[in-house]
C-alpha cells in the first residue's frame, strides 16, 4: 500500500486543529468586545476569570498537541518504515474521527459520558495502531 496514503487522515488531524484554533480565537475576541474578560487577561492569564466558552476551547486546544503527537509520530514511523497497511490506514482515519467526536462534545455541550467515551475510543484506536505497526515492524 502506498504510504504517502496517511497524509490525509494526518492532514484531516491538522485541520481538526487549526479550526478549534480559529474558533478559540474568535471566542477570545468576542469575550472582550462583549466585555466579559478584559484584555489583560490574555497577557498572563492571571487577571480576572476567563469565560467558559474560551476556557473550554484553550483547554482543547491545547489537548490536541497531547495524544494527538503520538499519532503523528506513528504514521510517519509507518510512512518511513513502509509499513502502512489498509488497517492501519482504517485505524488512523478512525482516531481522527474519534478525536473529532471529541472535538465536537467538549467544545459544545461537554457531556462527559460522551466526552469520556470519544476521548478512550481514541487511546484504543491509538494503542491498537501503534501495536499493529509494531507487529509489523517486527
Amino acid at each position: 500500500m502506498d504510504s504517502r496514503l496517511l497524509i490525509y487522515p494526518m492532514f484531516a488531524l491538522v485541520v481538526l486543529t487549526s479550526s478549534v484554533l480559529v474558533r478559540l480565537f474568535r471566542a477570545r475576541v468576542r469575550a472582550v468586545s462583549t466585555g466579559a474578560v478584559g484584555a489583560a487577561y490574555f497577557r498572563t492569564y492571571q487577571a480576572g476569570t476567563e469565560p467558559e466558552e474560551t476556557a473550554k476551547l484553550s483547554r482543547h486546544f491545547t489537548n490536541l498537541f497531547e495524544s494527538p503527537v503520538l499519532f503523528y509520530v506513528g504514521c510517519l514511523a509507518a510512512m518511513v518504515l513502509d509499513h502502512v497497511s489498509a488497517l492501519l490506514l482504517v485505524l488512523a482515519w478512525l482516531y481522527v474521527i474519534a478525536r473529532a467526536v471529541h472535538a465536537f462534545v467538549h467544545t459544545g455541550s461537554n457531556r462527559l459520558r460522551p466526552r469520556i467515551a470519544a476521548y478512550a475510543a481514541s487511546w484504543l484506536v491509538l494503542l491498537t495502531m501503534w501495536v499493529v505497526l509494531v507487529v509489523s515492524a517486527s
